[in-house]
């Protein structure tokens, strides 16, 4: 097959092959930083929350109707503890001040030394008199879980008592201590400057994601400290059930609390599975919309081929019966207008690779996104490619088709 004939008979008619080279340019650019997005999106909704077995983690709200003192409230934190442990089907029980991807949550400042006059990174602040290592899964990498003489019981309207002991997240050593090996044993100070709270770390968790579930390091600088609190009206209570047993357990935890409580309380319940989702329903709905716009353009784009080759044939008509007349088989005529899509779509796609670059350096620079992988754009002009040679396919060989007789014949 002559390139030349090929080239010199798309120059004399440039407009379509330009317009179909911009519509692959453009479909590819669009393309590959759409799937990009769409990865990263993906990538960031996946990341594990430190929790085990979140399909079967359920949370409790309880809020009471009469107000309590200090006292009382402990002991109605106890009751309710143990009234969800008996409740058939319940592996573990925590209270808990709040609980990862739930949007909502508390936060303090940190730093590694009394002398700092700025802190050395934000901590998701988790509050707990249980073992939250249990009822969650966590892997401690370092040290070890609270005990009972770890505890303290704090009335936060009253006191200023402040924990003793921490548990911190890997994340957090490094963010707080980089470099270091080890983090047992270490001072965190939980605030900046002279009225900062010492604690000493006890034991370090791989992972435990912060209520906001961050995308950067802060989604998973978390601290755990051993405290029972009152002076709340609310209390959380975070239960793992047996697997499978979860949507049971949840409705007869909420029963027995009411029982319990003779209905002077409210109950909110909600699965871990509900928080998942409702963090990353942005995520999920933006990644949805960038595939079916991928599509569409496939979809345009392949219509737009098509519309053109078939314009190109009826075009040609005339010489396609002459190049028949004179011999040339059907395997030619198809082979001709194959070559020639594919020379503009080759067009197109060096272009949209440009184009791609170009888009992905704008949203790497405004929205500090991962650059665009090569694979990205090799994928992407393989479609267009395999793309412009199917939907050429079917106009090329109905030109080849067409019988000499009826190509040349006068209008």
């Amino acid at each position: 097959m002559e390139f030349r004939p090929i080239l010199s008979s798309l120059m004399r008619n440039k407009t379509g092959p330009v317009l179909v080279a911009v519509q692959v340019a453009l479909s590819l650019a669009i393309l590959a930083n759409a799937l990009h997005i769409v990865n990263i999106r993906q990538a960031v909704a996946a990341r594990p929350s430190g929790v085990q077995a979140e399909r079967d983690i359920f949370h409790l709200q309880v809020r009471e109707l009469r107000e309590q003192g200090h006292e009382q409230q402990l002991a109605t934190q106890k009751a309710q503890t143990a009234t969800l442990r008996a409740v058939p089907g319940v592996v573990s029980v925590a209270k808990t001040s709040q609980v990862p991807l739930s949007r909502s949550g508390s936060y303090n400042s940190v730093s590694a030394d009394l002398k700092q006059d700025k802190e050395s990174g934000i901590a998701a602040f988790y509050v707990s008199p249980d073992s939250l290592v249990k009822t969650w899964g966590l892997k401690l990498v370092e040290g070890r879980d609270f005990n009972d003489a770890d505890v303290m019981e704090i009335d936060q309207n009253t006191s200023k008592e402040f924990p003793a002991v921490i548990q911190i997240t890997r994340a957090m050593g490094e963010k707080v201590w980089p470099g270091a090996t080890s983090f047992l044993g270490k001072t965190l100070y939980m605030g900046v400057g002279p009225d900062a709270k010492p604690v000493r770390v006890i034991g370090v968790i791989d992972t435990l994601q912060s209520p906001g579930a961050q995308v950067n390091v802060d989604g998973g600088t978390s601290v755990v400290t051993a405290v029972r609190l009152t002076g709340d009206s609310n209390a959380t209570y975070t239960v793992r059930a047996e697997p499978g047993q979860r949507d049971r357990v949840m409705k007869e935890a909420e029963e027995a609390l009411r029982r319990a409580g003779n209905n002077q309380v409210v109950v909110k319940a909600k699965t871990m599975d509900e928080d998942r989702q409702e963090r990353y329903r942005a995520d999920t709905g933006l990644s949805w919309m960038l595939i079916t716009v991928s599509a569409l353009l496939l979809l345009i784009t392949a219509s737009g081929i098509v519309g053109m080759a078939s314009l190109w044939v009826t075009q040609r008509r005339k010489q396609i019966g002459v190049r028949r007349a004179l011999g040339a088989r059907r395997m030619d005529i198809l082979r001709y207008f194959i070559t020639e899509n594919v020379m503009i779509t080759t067009i197109g796609v060096v272009a949209g690779v440009l184009l791609a670059l170009g888009l992905n350096q704008l949203l790497v620079s405004a929205l500090e996104m991962a650059r665009l992988p090569a694979g990205y754009m090799l994928a992407g002009a393989g479609v267009f490619w395999t793309l412009g040679v199917c939907a050429v396919y079917g106009p090329a060989w109905r030109a080849a088709s067409t019988s000499p007789a009826l190509a040349t014949r006068s209008a």
